[in-house]
């Protein structure tokens, strides 16, 4: 079963500096039909203002993924990383039993965007960590973020694998997923998922299937959760 969660359907959050489209209840948008998925439990569209961000605050027991599409975010944390994260790069930050960080614009002339991702942890406590790696534009799919850290990607505690994907009008990918569900987030373009349409912003619940087939109806960046 293919359940598509419409962009505009998603909660929204402008702070003036910060306007957030949340996939999942978050903040002071709550909907107790959309708590998460699996372990899947942000999925935030942040757009921050040129010199803005979220100032250092504490997180403990989740995994972090940021994403970002377009200008710099500048991340600092309490076990000493720092440094700026581009369109192309992927930081993932285990908070373990406790973190403090910030992640900011790191331009104050251009704003910057980047997806806002938790997943729950297969366990808890444990020391921090941080990755931060630079995965290109290659098309198809590029394994980024998996529990165990094969092919080069960046490893997080939970038994789940995020792909980047990018496919060129016209083009398929036939997907076999190696666990029960999966979740597709499109970024830029028109995808079609066994010919059901998504657009950009648009998100996907899939359950009950264990392949099916990304086709591009336009050009597509899009990220494919495969979770238990």
């Amino acid at each position: 079963m293919i359940t598509v969660r419409p962009s505009d359907a998603r909660g929204l959050a402008d702070h003036g500096w910060l306007r957030s489209r949340h996939t999942f209840s978050f903040g002071s948008y709550h909907d107790p039909a959309h708590m998460g998925f699996g372990h899947l439990r942000v999925i935030n569209q942040d757009h921050v203002a040129p010199g803005e961000g979220f100032g250092t605050h504490p997180h403990r027991n989740m995994e972090i993924i940021s994403v970002p599409t377009y200008g710099q975010l500048a991340h600092r944390d309490s076990a000493g990383h720092g440094g700026i994260i581009l369109p192309g790069e992927v930081q993932v930050m285990s908070a373990g039993r406790s973190i403090l960080h910030s992640e900011m614009n790191g331009s104050r002339e251009e704003p910057v965007g980047f997806l806002q991702i938790w997943i729950l942890p297969s366990v808890s406590g444990g020391e921090p960590r941080y990755g931060q790696k630079d995965f290109g534009e290659a098309p198809g799919r590029t394994l980024v973020v998996s529990g165990d850290g094969r092919d080069g990607s960046l490893s997080i505690k939970q038994d789940a694998d995020l792909w980047r994907v990018r496919l060129s009008a016209g083009t398929e990918e036939a997907v076999q997923l190696l666990r029960r569900r999966a979740w597709v987030q499109v970024l830029q373009g028109d995808l079609a998922i066994d010919g059901t349409p998504l657009h950009p912003g648009d998100g996907a619940a899939i359950t009950d299937l264990t392949s099916f087939t990304l086709r591009a109806e336009t050009d597509v960046d899009a990220l494919l959760f495969d979770l238990l």
